[in-house]
């Protein structure tokens, strides 16, 4: 890395506030009624929402993330534990031979998302549906869920779904078709509490084993041709 390249970086990085703007509604309102309950001598109540605004402040944190993945790796796109990892057929976009990578977010987890991969996004594809409890297998077929077809430089198919859950009532996916992504850019996020299913080549090989835990942009789930 050049010397104007480690300059841009440690500006960006210095810049950051790792904190996501989705937020700021929900933190700006439980500090007003903690306030407001405070005020009024309300002890519990104002105990109970300084607690639920400390929570929403940990919900949307948006730390800072670095990865060593090479060529052909792909990083897992969400925060969270894997829950599937399976042989099967893409099944909105490309019907081929695939892997699929299945990661369960709970409310504790970080919830912004991030490119699995460098790639094009060519198609994106909303489906309005149940609430499930997203750790199901039913939630992945039957909840409201948003599809995002990557295509790589080398022609490789990824697909991610951003799947809502039970608590989760708002899919957040801010690029449109025609943009190019960086691996690790963020590109979205699931309010809250809920699941991403990551479908790769069947040529892949798969890094990550069903119970453990991954980190959006940093662990790589598998290496694509």
């Amino acid at each position: 890395m050049d010397e104007s390249s480690k300059q841009s970086d440690f500006r960006r990085l210095r810049n950051h506030v790792p904190f996501i703007a989705e937020g700021l509604p929900y933190v700006l309102m439980g500090v007003f009624l903690t306030m407001t309950a405070a005020v009024l001598g309300w002890a519990v109540p104002s105990v109970v929402l300084a607690a639920v605004t400390v929570l929403m402040v940990h919900f949307f944190r948006d730390p800072v993330r670095w990865s060593n993945a090479r060529p052909g790796d792909v990083v897992s796109p969400a925060d969270g534990r894997v829950i599937v990892v399976e042989r099967t057929v893409e099944p909105r976009f490309t019907h081929r031979s695939c892997w699929k990578i299945s990661i369960f977010m709970n409310v504790f987890d970080v919830h912004v998302n991030r490119a699995p991969v460098d790639g094009r996004v060519v198609d994106v594809f909303y489906q309005k549906g149940s609430f499930l409890p997203a750790d199901k297998d039913k939630a992945g077929l039957e909840n409201e869920q948003n599809w995002v077809h990557f295509e790589t430089g080398s022609g490789s198919f990824v697909v991610v779904t951003q799947v809502a859950g039970l608590i989760a009532r708002r899919i957040v996916f801010w690029p449109k078709v025609g943009d190019d992504l960086r691996q690790g850019e963020r590109f979205g996020m699931i309010r809250f509490g809920s699941r991403l299913d990551v479908y790769i080549p069947s040529a892949g090989e798969v890094l990550v084993r069903k119970g453990q835990k991954v980190f959006a942009g940093e662990t790589i789930l598998c290496r694509i041709p």
